[in-house]
């Protein structure tokens, strides 16, 4: 309703535009503009243009490719920053990031985390990721890795399984293949995190033995197919 009024409006100063210019090549002006004393201003029409035309904002679920090496490697979305107390995560509905709440416990996010794009779990939320990096990413921002494995969890006796990744640009991080290769220590940072970061809310989590790159690979491939194939029903609906 709201662009058919704009719309409207926008015609109309379109062709109050063309009259001017009729009575231009004609020698002559708006008598109010010509009695007022102000000059001729002509809009640019390039502007007027850009603000008639319609636009619907990309959502970064459906509309970002998960890329051409996935589901190896892949593009995702970053939902909260490395260091981030904050829970951001994506609001469905309008594809914007919201600020979920505030943690609880006194812990912050080991590394980056997010989602990737054009995948669904059986929660009906995209695949999860923590993205092993060097610097925090903004959320929002969107970049290519490459998943090493796979941590199984349970949260309150949901399945809710996280993809363990490392950014494919980032010279630090992007030799790692396989979950094997990181240090002990870091693998139980993110399972103590993972842990800890609910217990203030009352809320149980269990983190399982983390699983190799092949296994977080299948997981990515069976989003994928899930997902297509929810866009196939509801093309048929």
């Amino acid at each position: 309703m709201i662009l058919n009024i704009f719309g409207f409006v926008f015609g109309l100063i379109k062709k109050f535009l063309s009259i001017e210019r009729n009575m231009a090549n004609y020698g002559g002006e708006p008598t109010s503009r010509r009695s007022a004393g102000f000059p001729h201003v002509v809009l640019n029409e390039r502007i007027l243009s850009s603000m008639t035309r319609r636009s619907v904002a990309a959502h970064p679920w459906h509309d970002l490719e998960i890329g051409p090496g996935a589901p190896t490697v892949f593009n995702c979305v970053v939902e909260i920053g490395k260091g981030s107390k904050v829970k951001y995560e994506l609001d469905k509905p309008t594809g914007l990031i919201k600020v979920d709440r505030i943690l609880y416990s006194s812990v912050v996010y080991p590394h980056n985390y997010g989602f990737i794009p054009r995948t669904i779990c059986e929660d009906s939320d995209p695949m999860d990721v923590l993205i092993l990096m060097q610097e925090p990413v903004l959320p929002g921002s969107f970049l290519r890795a490459r998943a090493i494995g796979l941590m199984p969890m349970i949260d309150q006796g949901e399945k809710d399984d996280k993809i363990i990744a490392v950014c494919a640009d980032d010279p630090e991080f992007r030799h790692y293949t396989d979950i094997k290769q990181l240090p002990p220590h870091r693998l139980a940072e993110i399972r103590r995190f993972f842990e800890d970061y609910k217990k203030n809310e009352n809320k149980k989590v269990d983190v399982e033995d983390f699983l190799p790159a092949e296994t977080a690979i299948e997981a990515i491939k069976y989003s994928m197919d899930l997902y297509a194939s929810y866009i196939v029903e509801s093309l048929r609906k």
